[in-house]
């Protein structure tokens, strides 16, 4: 830690008062780079002094930027938190998270006739089109614009028309009746620009008007016996019918209420909120920190501030998982609000789903920062949170053990790095200390001897250098037991272990810690990922097995050969390698290897080529 005022700093924490209230954190220049607030002034604020090299980057760095700070005792932690947000607001430290207004404006663009397309635009230009909003929200937007195109079936191809017309085959849209086929040119530019005037109303006044507009319009048309006409308006009612009926079904408790989910991938941390009224989804916001820490202090400090600078605050907010001083942030909000407002952690059926959506779209904007898909980041993600872990395991360490009788005891070790498999990573290991099976006996050896050998090469923070976020044994609990407290007496007791359990039908089934099992078959994404990684290991050290297995099969074939036993054959294979380049050696270079004659050499040479 580069700070010479600590020495200061830790003194002057002795003098602080175990009352409610802020501190306040400042630079030399005197300017205010952290504000927080504490329970106990003088337990909170001395945890920044001591053992600093167990902080995060970004607490370390503000540590290390630490000249002096100040004071303010409250009455109550709910004083100290009102405090906070205002003092937040004033002064908007660089180390305190800022949620910044930065989404400027949307509208919905109706291009000028003939043939005009409904898009989402960023500007708003002057080229005669029809402009509705601005918007505030892109996501908006963008799914009224995508709704209106499905239900209006209008084009959202690249063709120009009418230039186009009759070139080319209409598109995959118009097969699955996601558009009219304009292409076709057997559509008017009347009858296009109806349907483009019936859209903008859909638009403008929402469904119901549409529904009612539509329906008198279908009654006409049937009653004139224009009855294909009739059918187009009674496909368009149907279809705005669709997708309103599927959003009131599936968040017919939504009425007024955010649903906020997080998701971590290395020191990224992503908050995703869904803003619902009146039973639908009209808005989203995400944002991305660096170094957020743990979920269960983020989480409470997202909220707080996220309403603190948001003027729009519901009367339920539901959260993917528990976080710290829940009622007094509760007690805020309600204040802020102006009427209740009820702070929930959902833990089953609709409520708990609308959490997975917001988690999902977390994991889906952090996957476009890190050039991972979604699913991986979620896959990480939900194991994080299966095994209780400080943040998504990166850089995972796979084991199982396999033996074909006592003379071929291997293991295999495969790394998942970020989800996906790490093949220049994976690593052989051949049982030296046993002579008959024992899995925990080889898995001990194994660990043993990789973790020795992280010890050499730690400082190049390469191969065995580098040290896992997660371990997983192919076994049970009996495995894990014996495993975590030997890298606990090695000094290695913070990597977190964990058991890969299979079924009858050697198919993944649960997780394994010491003592029990976690149950995994309902959290898809990370049961996908486990059972990809134990059929992966399993995999690696069975070929693996098997190949070293016909190695000894040959090799003890070799001491058929006159003049090999059974130590000239093992270092014959020590010298060659594998079995093909014995077999394409000539007879000078097999008189070559150790201990050969060449009187031996040829025995072996017509040995080779005899069986071959």
């Amino acid at each position: 830690m580069n700070n010479d005022r600590l020495p200061y700093l830790r003194n002057k924490v002795k003098k602080l008062p175990l009352d409610p209230g802020c501190y306040i954190m400042k630079d030399k220049s005197g300017t205010i780079i952290y504000i927080g607030k504490a329970k106990a002034l003088k337990n909170r604020v001395s945890s920044y002094f001591r053992s600093v090299e167990k902080h995060t980057d970004k607490v370390y760095k503000m540590v290390e930027s630490v000249y002096d700070f100040e004071y303010i005792v409250t009455a109550s932690e709910f004083e100290a938190l009102v405090l906070e947000c205002s003092l937040i607001k004033e002064y908007t430290p660089k180390y305190n998270i800022l949620l910044k207004d930065d989404k400027g404006y949307f509208y919905v663009k109706i291009s000028a006739p003939p043939w005009g397309r409904i898009t989402a635009e960023k500007q708003k230009l002057d080229d005669g089109a029809i402009y509705l909003g601005p918007y505030t929200s892109s996501f908006v937007v963008s799914q009224t614009v995508d709704e209106t195109n499905k239900i209006f079936m209008l084009p959202t191809c690249n063709r120009k028309f009418p230039n186009e017309f009759g070139k080319g085959r209409p598109c995959l849209n118009f097969h699955i009746k996601q558009c009219m086929g304009v292409c076709r040119g057997k559509i008017t530019e009347k009858e296009y620009q109806q349907v483009i005037d019936s859209a903008v109303e859909f638009i403008k006044n929402g469904s119901t008007q549409a529904i009612d507009k539509l329906t008198d319009e279908m009654m006409v048309a049937s009653e004139n016996m224009e009855f294909e006409k009739a059918a187009k308006l009674r496909d368009r009612i149907n279809a705005i019918n669709r997708i309103t009926e599927h959003q009131k079904v599936i968040y017919t408790k939504a009425d007024n209420q955010d649903i906020i989910g997080f998701a971590q991938l290395d020191k990224l941390t992503c908050a995703a909120v869904l803003k619902f009224r009146n039973q639908r989804l009209v808005d989203k916001d995400d944002y991305i920190f660096t170094d957020a820490g743990e979920l269960k202090q983020f989480r409470g400090e997202f909220i707080t501030n996220y309403y603190s600078s948001h003027t729009d605050r519901p009367k339920i907010v539901s959260v993917d998982g528990e976080f710290d001083d829940m009622p007094i942030i509760e007690q805020y909000l309600t204040q802020q609000a102006g009427h209740k407002v009820t702070l929930h952690i959902p833990k089953r059926s609709e409520g708990y789903q609308l959490t997975q959506m917001a988690r999902n779209n977390a994991a889906q904007r952090l996957s476009h920062e890190t050039e991972r898909t979604g699913k991986e980041v979620a896959a990480l993600d939900e194991l994080a949170r299966l095994l209780g872990l400080k943040s998504a395991p990166v850089y995972i360490e796979a084991y199982d053990i396999s033996n074909i009788g006592s003379d071929t005891m291997v293991a295999g070790m495969v790394v998942f790095e970020n989800a996906r498999p790490k093949k220049e990573a994976y690593k052989k290991f051949s049982i030296k200390s046993q002579f008959t099976p024992d899995d925990y006996a080889c898995m001990r050896e194994v660990i043993t001897r990789r973790f020795n050998r992280y010890f050499e090469e730690q400082e190049t923070g390469r191969g065995f250098g580098k040290k896992p976020d997660l371990i997983l044994l192919d076994g049970g609990k009996g495995h894990v037991g014996v495993i975590r407290p030997l890298l606990s007496k090695m000094g290695l007791g913070d990597i977190p272990v964990f058991g890969m359990v299979k079924d009858d039908k050697h198919k993944t089934r649960a997780i394994a810690e010491d003592g029990g099992e976690i149950a995994i078959n309902s959290n898809r994404t990370a049961f996908t990922l486990v059972t990809k990684i134990q059929d992966e290991v399993h995999r690696f050290s069975i070929t693996y097995s098997r190949s070293k297995h016909k190695a000894t099969a040959f090799e003890l074939s070799l001491t058929k050969v006159d003049g090999i036993g059974e130590n000239r054959a093992r270092a014959l294979f020590k010298h060659f390698k594998t079995v093909k380049a014995m077999k394409s050696a000539t007879c000078e270079e097999l008189a070559e290897a150790p201990s050969m004659t060449v009187n031996t050499a040829t025995n072996l040479y017509n040995f080779l080529h005899e069986n071959s």
